[in-house]
């Protein structure tokens, strides 16, 4: 295995009419997603939930569903939400007061963050469009606060090995969440969940967290969250991860899915070969406080604060990073070989090109650690690939003439210029977005095209099931009554009969795979009767 397998990505987008005293989240949000429906035959395609299951826990127990929060319940459908399936075979809904976005099933990070990025042009087309609708001014933000004390979510999906123990994934992962902030944050001015102190921080999403494990995810947040919807076969699990940012940069964004698969991918090799060694060096990562440790790295701009593991050492963010990266050396060593100079044979250029981007990664924060104020400030290589860098140099520029005499200190992150600036780099109107701004300039660096993630709006993609399901969904919306990640429900025109296509592996009904019964079949039915004939017939 590598860094590629089975991943993807949910957003929650901020929303608010601009230039209104007062409005309604929900009611944008509504507006946003019928517009993305683009017709009435799409608008009327209903999210199937028959097999989402929310109260399942992965450390092994369930939920009563009387004694589960309403907000977990996310399988109960309400006639008041809409669901459309995009384009490109993701989905694009309302969640609470929010209209979400979650990204087709893509099999490497570079991939996922076309897909994770197309979303962002998804919903800017559809704001615009329902603006020009309602006659309001609909605009989004891809951020996971208001400063307020209200957080939304920007949440990532792994498919893995169920044969690897629960607690082995928490335990680890656990650890990578903490310490990956260093590279992975986005900034946030404000510190507390209500800004109740003044200054910058690395994450957004840090200050939410309370909880090491937990199946919520809208209150008590957890760093690991147990909530086990698989969406696949039953020898595989689902990871949900919900501590990560809203990243505008896509360096940022991909470090964030790749470096969290290759850690699963060690855990996978890890317990698949006991003997090896490898789960008793594991322990050597086991964060004695992950809580604290989670709020403490974020809101150390020196990147240095020592973290307590539980085999009695200190250590910094960086320095443990630094050491899982050299895990995952070891580990790809010990499986693939490694040629004269000790680099291990990668075994594709996904994981070729990640594992370079981690490094980069490491030495950036190295850098940044070894800098003051002022010399960060000038650190344009880092701050194209460092978000939460190249957005504290905006502030930090502005904080410097908001303080002109030097005696305001970290109060002055509390002034309202600094706040509206720091929401321009959320917002997604690329007329007034500070991110689009900056990257105009070059100052941004990029893994993937403007192209690629134009095409990734459009097109499904071509290695997972997303492909069917969009193939249906653009060219018989007419005749499909239901869809979800794992299935699709056609009616025959004729007797009004429902039939089912089940799509539970994400690695079948790919391009290869679908695409010449489309081309050989004409109608929805005889496409689902088809693939359930090829589908029995494999088994």
């Amino acid at each position: 295995m590598s860094v590629q397998r089975i991943m993807g990505t949910e957003t929650e987008y901020g929303v608010h009419e601009a230039h209104a005293a007062r409005y309604n989240p929900v009611e944008l949000s509504f507006a946003v997603i019928d517009a993305a429906a683009r017709d009435d035959a799409r608008r009327r395609i209903r999210w199937d939930y028959r097999r989402e299951d929310p109260v399942n826990d992965a450390r092994g127990t369930r939920l009563e569903r009387a004694a589960a929060h309403p907000d977990l319940l996310t399988d109960e459908p309400q006639t008041t939400v809409i669901n459309i399936i995009a384009p490109n075979g993701g989905r694009m809904y309302v969640d609470h007061a929010h209209p979400e976005y979650s990204a087709p099933e893509t099999t490497d990070p570079f991939m996922a963050t076309a897909y994770d990025y197309a979303g962002d042009l998804l919903m800017q087309e559809a704001a615009q469009q329902a603006s020009q609708q309602t006659g309001k001014t609909i605009a989004l933000m891809r951020t996971n606060v208001d400063g307020k004390g209200a957080s939304w979510g920007t949440h990532e999906n792994y498919m893995m090995d169920r044969a690897v123990p629960f607690h082995a994934v928490a335990s680890l992962c656990a650890t990578h969440f903490v310490t990956r902030q260093i590279y992975a944050g986005s900034g946030r001015v404000g510190l507390g969940e209500r800004s109740e102190q003044a200054g910058y921080q690395l994450s957004q999403r840090a200050d939410y967290i309370h909880m090491i494990e937990a199946l919520q995810t809208t209150f008590d947040r957890p760093i690991i969250n147990t909530r086990d919807e698989p969406h696949a076969p039953a020898d595989q699990r689902r990871l949900h991860v919900i501590v990560g940012d809203a990243n505008r940069m896509p360096v940022p964004q991909t470090l964030k899915l790749g470096t969290t698969s290759m850690l699963l991918w060690v855990l996978e090799t890890a317990y698949a070969n006991p003997d090896a060694g490898i789960v008793e060096q594991l322990q050597d990562f086991v964060l004695a406080d992950p809580v604290q440790a989670m709020h403490e790295v974020s809101h150390d701009l020196t990147l240095r604060s020592v973290l307590a593991l539980t085999n009695g050492e200190r250590q910094s963010a960086w320095n443990i990073q630094v050491r899982l990266y050299s895990l995952v050396y070891e580990v790809a060593a010990m499986v693939y070989g490694a040629d004269s100079l000790g680099e291990p044979l990668w075994p594709d250029k996904p994981t070729r090109s990640l594992v370079a981007m981690w490094k980069q990664a490491l030495l950036d924060c190295g850098a940044i650690m070894h800098a003051d104020d002022d010399a960060r400030l000038s650190m344009s290589d880092e701050a194209s690939r460092v978000e939460w860098l190249l957005k504290w140099q905006m502030l930090e520029r502005l904080r410097r003439r908001i303080d002109t005499t030097g005696t305001l200190g970290q109060s002055a992150w509390a002034d309202a210029r600094i706040q509206a600036l720091d929401l321009r780099w959320s917002v997604l109107d690329p007329y007034t977005s500070l991110v689009h701004a900056l990257d105009q300039r070059g100052l941004i660096e990029h893994v993937c095209s403007a192209q690629e993630v134009h095409d990734a709006a459009r097109y499904a993609p071509p290695t997972t099931r997303a492909w069917t399901r969009a193939a249906f969904i653009n060219q018989y919306a007419e005749d499909v009554v239901a869809a979800s990640w794992t299935q699709l429900t056609v009616r025959d025109p004729k007797s009004c009969a429902l039939h089912t296509v089940d799509m539970t592996n994400p690695r079948s009904f790919a391009q290869g795979e679908s695409e010449p019964v489309f081309k050989s079949e004409t109608s929805a039915l005889a496409i689902v009767e088809r693939l359930n004939y090829l589908q029995s017939a494999e088994r």
